[in-house]
C-alpha cells in the first residue's frame, strides 16, 4: 500500500513507520523541518513538508493514497482543534481514494471500568480526553463515503525512551517515584513495538472496520509496576504516594487519568492474530531499563 502517515517522529508514530516499512509498505510521513525529514528518510520513508495546524501546508501532497494513518497529536493549547482539521482534511482525501483511515484514540474514554472492557463497552472519558468520542464518532462515520475507517485504543504504551513508563524508569534512577493515589488501580498497557503491528496488520486485513483495543491484557495495577521498577533500579528509590486531590492541583485533568481503574480487553485485535509478544510491564522491566538507557544515550 501507499500509506500517508501523520506523526513519524513521535512515540506511537515512530514505532508505526518502522513497522510499515517492515511490511513492505511505501510510506509517506508529513514533517515540520529539516532535521525531522532527515531521520524519517533514513528509516525508509518519503516526506513532504507540512503542518498539521495549517491542512493546505499538505492536502495536495497527500492526496491519492491507499491508506492514511493517524498518529500525530499536537502538545498545545490548539491540539484539540488541531485533530479535529486533521480529521476532516485526511478524511476528505481517504473518501477521494475510497482508502484506509486509522485514527488513533485511547482506551482512557472508557473512563473507570467496571469489569473487563472490551470494544463493546460503553464510553466515559475522562475529562484530559472528553474531545476523543466525538473524533472518533467522525472517523467511523466516515464509512459512508467509501472509506474503511479503522480507530485504534491503544493502553499505556511503554518501550524505548518516551512515554509514563519511561518516565517511572527515569524517577526510579533519580530516586523517587510518586504515585496518584494508592496504586491499586489497573493501567492496561501496550509494548510500543506491539502496538505497531497491530497497525500494521489492521492495513492488511481488508475487512478490519471499526474500533479495536490495543492491550497487552496483564491487568497490572500501578504498585505492581512499581515495584517491579523500584527493585531493578540501581539503589532502591524512594515511593511517595500523592493524593489525588494534590495530584490534581498539580497536574490538572492528567491526575484523573492516571488514577483511572481499568481493565481492558482486545478481542477483535486477537482475532486478528495479534498476540502481543510482551506480555506485561512488570515481567520486562530490565528490558525496558536498556531501551530507555540506550535512547536516552542517542539523545544525548
Amino acid at each position: 500500500m501507499r500509506v500517508f502517515l501523520t506523526g513519524a517522529t513521535g512515540y506511537i508514530g515512530s514505532a508505526t513507520l518502522d513497522a510499515l516499512v517492515r511490511a513492505g509498505h511505501e510510506v509517506t510521513a508529513v514533517v515540520r523541518g529539516l532535521s525531522s525529514a532527515g531521520a524519517v528518510v533514513a528509516r525508509g520513508a518519503r516526506t513532504v513538508a507540512g503542518d498539521l495546524a495549517t491542512p493546505e501546508s499538505y492536502r495536495e501532497a497527500a492526496r491519492g493514497f491507499d491508506a492514511y494513518v493517524h498518529t500525530a497529536f499536537e502538545p498545545s493549547a490548539r491540539a484539540v482543534e488541531v485533530d479535529a482539521a486533521a480529521i476532516a482534511t485526511i478524511g476528505g482525501l481517504a473518501a477521494e481514494s475510497r482508502g484506509v483511515f486509522l485514527y488513533t484514540s485511547g482506551v482512557w474514554v472508557l473512563g473507570d471500568t467496571d469489569g473487563p472492557a472490551d470494544e463493546t463497552a460503553p464510553l466515559n472519558p475522562t475529562p484530559l480526553v472528553a474531545f476523543r468520542p466525538a473524533h472518533e464518532s467522525a472517523v467511523l462515520q466516515l464509512d459512508r463515503a467509501g472509506v474503511r475507517p479503522i480507530v485504534v485504543r491503544p493502553g499505556v504504551v511503554y518501550g524505548g525512551g518516551r512515554g509514563i513508563i519511561s518516565d517511572m524508569l527515569k524517577d526510579a534512577e533519580n530516586g523517587l517515584m510518586r504515585v496518584i493515589g494508592p496504586g491499586t488501580n489497573h493501567w492496561p498497557h501496550v509494548y510500543d513495538r506491539d502496538l505497531a503491528d497491530l497497525y500494521a496488520r489492521l492495513l492488511a486485513a481488508p475487512d478490519a472496520a471499526g474500533v479495536y483495543h490495543a492491550t497487552d491484557e496483564a491487568d497490572e495495577t500501578v504498585n505492581e509496576v512499581v515495584d517491579a521498577i523500584a527493585g531493578h533500579a540501581p539503589s532502591r528509590p524512594d515511593i511517595r504516594y500523592m493524593p489525588v486531590s494534590e495530584a490534581q492541583r498539580k497536574l490538572g485533568a492528567y491526575a484523573d487519568a492516571l488514577a483511572l481503574d481499568q481493565v481492558v480487553r482486545s478481542p477483535r485485535a486477537r482475532a486478528l492474530g495479534w498476540q502481543p509478544t510482551l506480555g506485561a510491564v512488570a515481567r520486562n522491566v530490565p528490558r525496558l531499563f536498556e531501551e530507555w538507557r540506550n535512547a536516552r544515550a542517542a539523545r544525548a
